[in-house]
């Protein structure tokens, strides 16, 4: 790609929103280490996007040239199933309250992150980003995927209306090192991390496993995700969205054989059919964000799962165990 990362960067100051949060700890860190003139970081207990004088005052503080909306209410399929108002509506007014308000500010570029979640339940694999509005999101968690697609209509309409240079980017799965592992909350795989750690631990017999097993997924390491994200702040300014991962899926029952290999968990793998698999199959095309912006991922998930359990196992008594809206 054309251009000087450090020239770039030294001229922008920059709004991460969920900055202190998985993604946003690694995206912070880039940033940082670019040379990123200024990183504003706001953390939920002083600043509620949900409340438009809070974003407001976000806008006038900070004075920023980008803003990298990462903040979201998030969860597994049964915190989607608990919450479905809640995450309705917060992902939706978050995002649409720092689009307004950093239109009426001047704001140079919006680089929205939204959610593979938004793709239709039953979607030919590989997703194409053209697949979007092919159908409706799989039901489990279909009022976060909803709002978060609501957004892309919003930068698209702001894009044609008032020329506002917002950017849509569309991650996998994410996984890595500083996941939430709580059991309630969190995604597929810290939950098998710490089920296979702790089986191991106990001389659990068998350990229940949400689902058939028979459902696949794409998991995207959150370094990765990190790279991708300042790659199409710099260089990518189309209408487009963009899908970010790997390109490559694997089943439930894979995965947990993988995860039980590295910990070294010989029990057996017990799936728990009455509970939901989710959406069947999710592996996306991911040649637009090589196109576009000259991105690939470069961390296998074998690699990356290890690098994952081992910050696990360092971290334990200081691991987010317990949910964390934005890692504040």
């Amino acid at each position: 790609m054309n251009g000087d990362p450090s020239e770039f960067w030294s001229r922008q100051r920059v709004v991460v929103t969920g900055g202190a949060g998985f993604l946003g700890t690694f995206v912070v860190q880039r940033l940082e280490a670019a040379g990123c003139r200024d990183v504003v970081v706001p953390r939920s207990s002083e600043c509620d996007l949900v409340e438009i004088a809070d974003v407001r005052r976000l806008y006038r503080e900070a004075t920023p040239d980008l803003v990298i909306h990462l903040a979201a209410r998030v969860g597994g399929i049964g915190a989607n199933q608990n919450n479905p108002g809640r995450f309705f509506h917060d992902n939706l007014v978050m995002g649409v309250n720092l689009i307004e308000e950093g239109r009426k500010a001047g704001l140079a570029k919006f680089v929205q992150i939204g959610t593979v979640c938004a793709y239709p339940k039953f979607t030919s694999v590989p997703f194409r980003e053209d697949d979007l509005w092919s159908g409706y999101p799989e039901e489990t968690n279909a009022p976060y995927g909803v709002a978060k697609k609501a957004l892309l209509v919003q930068l698209q309409a702001y894009r044609q209306q008032y020329g506002f240079n917002g950017i849509y980017l569309l991650p996998a799965n994410l996984y890595g090192p500083g996941d939430n592992f709580d059991l309630e909350t969190s995604h597929v795989i810290p939950a098998l991390i710490r089920k296979c750690v702790e089986a191991r631990e106990a001389h659990a017999p068998a350990l229940s496993v949400w689902g058939t097993g028979r459902a696949s997924r794409e998991f995207f390491y959150v370094e990765d995700c990190a790279d991708a994200i300042l790659l199409a702040a710099q260089h990518y300014d189309g209408a487009d969205p963009v899908n970010l991962g790997t390109g490559r899926e694997i089943t439930i029952a894979d995965l947990v054989s993988k995860i039980a290999g590295i910990v070294g968990y010989e029990g057996d793998i017990v799936y728990d059919a009455s509970r939901p698999d989710g959406q069947p199959r999710r592996s996306l095309d991911v040649t637009r964000a090589e196109q576009r912006f000259g991105f690939r991922a470069n961390t296998p998930l074998e690699l990356g799962l290890e690098r994952t359990i081992d910050w696990f196992l360092a971290h334990r008594d200081r691991a987010r165990l317990v949910y964390s809206f934005d890692g504040s």
